[in-house]
């Protein structure tokens, strides 16, 4: 039986590890080929080959999502390699500076941070539109989280998401009515090396997270992936400009 996105062609941005690697692998499961990018060649070329080896397609090319031309080639990239772009995820992020207060909160830390979360989403949907407005089709989902939804300490992170939702709503508004969809999903403290690095050996930190979410636990990278790849399947396609939250029940609190 045919995958809901069978022969389409989808780009993952922080593919290499997380959240991004288990959308990949679900696109690819899915049908569809798989261009991922990330600025870590080793785990984005892990994510090619675990693709392979499930008899899917896919390619790695390095990108910093913060940097104009590079993104602009990325999505170049992709269309001279296979024609054409019709679902894309932008995922890649980072957590930034932690615990720290606004007023005592580094300048270049609130500058990458924004950069890389904020500005690197801006410019994938900029050269990613493009593209899918001259196929009059396309869907694209954003990584934001449940702190684009609700406050928390750390400002830079939470602006940057909350920066990320309101984005997707007007970039949504602006294409509704040229065949383009932009969506979304806020999830909640999933088990991604991003979280791992506050939990790993802390089993009170862990328990601390699991506590955060109503269902009892924090979730897994597979939980946002489907979340993603149906969002850009035909079975939400009067879906566009929402924040899909999967959290565990974090933010219904």
């Amino acid at each position: 039986m045919a995958g809901k996105l069978e022969n389409k062609v989808a780009l993952v941005t922080g593919g290499a590890s997380g959240i991004g690697r288990s959308t990949a692998l679900v696109f690819a499961r899915e049908g569809s080929i798989v261009v991922i990018s990330d600025l870590d060649v080793q785990g984005g070329e892990e994510s090619v080959g675990l693709i392979e080896e499930m008899g899917g397609h896919a390619v790695f090319v390095k990108a910093d999502v913060s940097n104009a031309s590079e993104v602009e080639a990325l999505v170049g990239k992709t269309v001279e390699t296979y024609g054409r772009l019709d679902c894309a995820f932008n995922n890649a992020g980072i957590v930034g500076a932690t615990e720290i207060l606004v007023a005592d909160y580094p300048e270049e830390s609130w500058d990458e941070v924004i950069n890389i979360n904020l500005k690197g989403v801006w410019l994938c949907l900029k050269y990613e539109i493009r593209q899918m407005l001259l196929q009059s089709k396309g869907a694209i989902v954003n990584t934001a989280s449940v702190y684009g939804l609700v406050g928390g300490v750390n400002s830079g992170y939470v602006a940057s998401k909350h920066g990320v939702v309101g984005l997707t709503k007007a970039a949504a508004l602006n294409y509704a009515d040229k065949g383009i969809r932009i969506n979304a999903v806020c999830p909640g403290f999933i088990r991604t090396p991003m979280v791992e690095q506050f939990i790993q050996d802390k089993p009170e930190t862990e328990e601390q997270f699991n506590s955060l979410h109503p269902i009892g636990r924090i979730g897994q990278p597979e939980e946002i992936a489907e979340a993603v790849v149906w969002l850009c399947s035909d079975a939400t396609s009067f879906i566009t400009g929402q924040t899909l939250t999967v959290d565990g029940g974090f933010v219904a609190q």
